[in-house]
Formats: structure tokens, sequence, C-alpha cells
């Protein structure tokens, strides 16, 4: 899925980071498959809205994984992307995702804590119940907020940032995401994504130095309809 300035969400922007609602499918950063990455297109909407010559600054906070909606944030200054890389470092911005599986977790709120280990070239995490060589500890909270006939809305809220986390581990208890075949739902989404959303981000301002709480609506779906 392609995307482009016309249905470009933004969720937060000021003179110092830009905030993205990102679609599902849409990836952060260029890879081999050579489709526009998304940090590409916000560069080019910089430059058209504020008539910027030559070439347009932007840094890369964090990702999120190509299938999964929701926020990603991006520096507009080398200042505001340094102050926004420590905070990130000293555990300093929260994140919150939204997730719907169609297994209930057992209990309906809790910790999950595992050791994590990631293969490159399948691009796909291991979960481990104890320590294993050059696995790395992973910590996530997790709540029931919501239940339909088929399926349950889970609130995550991540201690630690590991590649393909919540995804990883809530396969490990059972409850894969919708969608994701690659932790072992049965059958993929429509539109190629999976039922995981980067709904909220709470930090200090790199600048202003003011609480700052971002949010940013699931995707126009009916599954996602039913639970808002």
């Amino acid at each position: 899925m392609k995307t482009g300035l016309d249905n470009l969400l933004i969720a937060y922007e000021d003179n110092h980071l830009i905030v993205i609602n990102k679609c599902p499918g849409d990836i952060v950063q260029g890879d081999k498959t050579g489709d526009t990455p998304l940090v590409d297109i916000v560069k080019a909407y910089i430059k058209i809205k504020y008539h910027k010559p030559g070439n347009v600054f932007l840094g890369v906070v964090h990702r999120i994984d190509r299938p999964t909606s929701g926020l990603v944030m991006f520096a507009r200054t080398s200042k505001a992307l340094t102050r926004l890389n420590k905070a990130l470092k000293d555990k300093d911005i929260s994140k919150t995702y939204w997730a719907i599986v169609k297994q209930k977790p057992e209990p309906e709120a809790g910790t999950l804590i595992h050791y994590l280990k990631k293969n490159p070239k399948k691009n796909k995490t291991t979960v481990y119940e104890q320590p294993v060589k050059d696995a790395k500890k992973a910590i996530l909270h997790y709540k029931t907020l919501a239940s339909s006939e088929r399926y349950h809305l889970l609130e995550v809220d991540l201690e630690t940032g590991r590649p393909h986390q919540i995804r990883a581990q809530l396969s490990k208890i059972g409850c894969p995401i919708k969608g994701d075949l690659k932790y072992g739902y049965p059958r993929s989404n429509k539109n190629a994504g999976i039922s995981l959303h980067a709904r909220k981000i709470e930090l200090i301002h790199p600048v202003k130095k003011e609480p700052l709480t971002i949010l940013a609506d699931p995707p126009e779906d009916d599954i996602w309809k039913h639970f808002s």
C-alpha cells in the first residue's frame, strides 16, 4: 500500500516535531522493497507547506512495524531529535497500543515478561520464558478494554521496546493479533495490515518542556469501528 500527501494523517505538528497517524502497510523508512517510505512523504509535505528550499531535515525518532497502524514521531530539528532520542533511551516517552485478538487473555489484565531473540533473516522474533544467549528481556502490561462475540480489544503499555514485542508476546500466551499470519493468526486482514494500533504517546515536549499527550484514531474499518 502506498501513501501520498493527499492521505497523510497528521496527529500533531509544530516547529520542532511532527507526529503521523500511519496507515497499515506504510513503511516508515526505506527498505529493499523500494516502496516510498513515510519519512520521504513527510519531508515532501514540509517542503511544500513551508516553502523550504533545498533538503528538509527530518529525524526518525522511532518506528512501528509495516502492518501496524498509528503514531510515528519525527523530529523537525536536530536539537529536538537529540532530546527525543535521549528521552526514548531514558524511558521518558510512554507508548500505548490497542490490539484486537480472538482469544481472550487469562487473566484479563496482567504483565508479560519474556526474553526475545530476533532472527534478521526471517524477520521474526522468538519468545523464551527464561533467559537465553543473545535474547533481550521484554516487559509489557495489558488489560482487556472490551469484548464482542468474536473478538477482544486489549490496551498494551510497553515497558521495553523490542522488535515485534507486542505481536510475539501476545502470540506466546495464545492471543495472536488479528491478521498477524507471522505470529500465528490463521487469516490475513483485507488491508494486509494487522489489528495493532499505536494509540497514544505521552512525553515532555523536547523544547517547550510541557507535558504532551498525542492520540490517534484507529483505521476506518468495521472491526475498529465496533470497538471505537
